[in-house]
């Protein structure tokens, strides 16, 4: 018996060839999607480090900014205090002492006190007031104290007087009791601002030039003490014919800074009610004039107040 061969209809091959294709592309896309899962470790890792770089680059970045804004704060507050002093003498002798370390160490103190919420005296903008008050080339009479007032209202920068309106304390009392007996002619005013001296000449100048409210001797040690000497050597050396008033012990210290030889040193004891009946009678304001006048120069109107 002969077998019949069966033809098979085309559209079954197409069908067949078809579906053979499609699960070569479904291995393919596999295959595809596997490697990719594979190297997607590899690609994460590549863009890491960028990313930490960028991060590293905006500490960075912030780091300086802070830096910068420190550092600007800081010389802000130092040209603040020179360029307070008006005279372009002063400025220019003092340039030297606002770039040493010590200064950059008492603005320092006054800028921990300011955020502390302590009260400083005097204002800021009056720690310069005897050198805006007697310009260099004006000096004749340099009066040397120890610290600003203390109290409320009372310190302006210029030592032994206070702002108008506010009650002389002990210590200008008995200056004016001594220039009555002194002089012959002084009258007592009813304020104790002593501006019309320094403009007449009189450098008023404190040891200390702030302090904390109601603390006596409080910003003795910050530095200021070395850049008034530096002042009183500066006079010393630049200036000719002054006459130094240094009255008690602490102000008797600073004859060693002066060249008696060009100048003329008056030394008495304070005004101080503890120490007055010493100062009673010491004639300085007289003697004073007479040295001004040894000197070449105009006496002080001490009545000028």
């Amino acid at each position: 018996m002969t077998t019949k061969a069966v033809k098979i209809p085309e559209m079954f091959f197409r069908a067949s060839r078809a579906a053979a294709k499609k699960s070569e592309s479904t291995v393919v896309v596999a295959s595809t999607s596997v490697a990719a899962s594979d190297r997607k470790p590899a690609k994460a890792v590549l863009k890491k480090k960028p990313e930490e770089d960028e991060e590293n680059a905006e500490i960075e970045r912030i780091s300086e900014k802070t830096e910068k804004s420190d550092s600007a704060k800081e010389e802000t507050l130092l040209d603040f205090l020179k360029n307070s002093i008006r005279d372009e003498k002063w400025r220019g002798l003092l340039d030297a002492e606002f770039r040493k370390k010590y200064m950059t160490e008492v603005v320092e103190f006054l800028e921990k006190e300011k955020r502390k919420g302590a009260k400083v005296f005097p204002p800021r903008n009056e720690i310069f007031s005897a050198f805006n008050l007697t310009p260099f080339d004006n000096i004749k009479v340099v009066l040397l104290g120890q610290d600003p007032y203390h109290d409320d209202g009372q310190a302006h920068g210029l030592c032994f007087s206070v702002k108008p309106g506010i009650r002389p304390p002990p210590s200008l009392k008995n200056m004016y009791k001594e220039l009555v007996t002194d002089t012959g002619t002084f009258k007592v005013p009813d304020h104790g601002c002593l501006i019309p001296w320094a403009e007449q000449g009189i450098f008023m100048l404190n040891a200390s030039l702030t302090v904390e409210a109601h603390k006596a001797n409080s910003h003795s040690k910050i530095g200021w003490q070395k850049f008034t000497d530096e002042v009183i050597k500066i006079i010393n050396k630049n200036a000719d014919g002054v006459v130094f008033l240094l009255w008690g012990g602490f102000a008797h210290k600073k004859e060693a800074l002066i060249d008696r030889k060009k100048h003329a040193v008056i030394k008495t004891a304070h005004p101080s009610p503890l120490s007055f009946r010493h100062f009673q009678g010491c004639k300085c304001f007289t003697k004073t004039n007479e040295a001004l006048g040894r000197l070449g120069k105009q006496p002080i109107d001490w009545n000028s107040l």
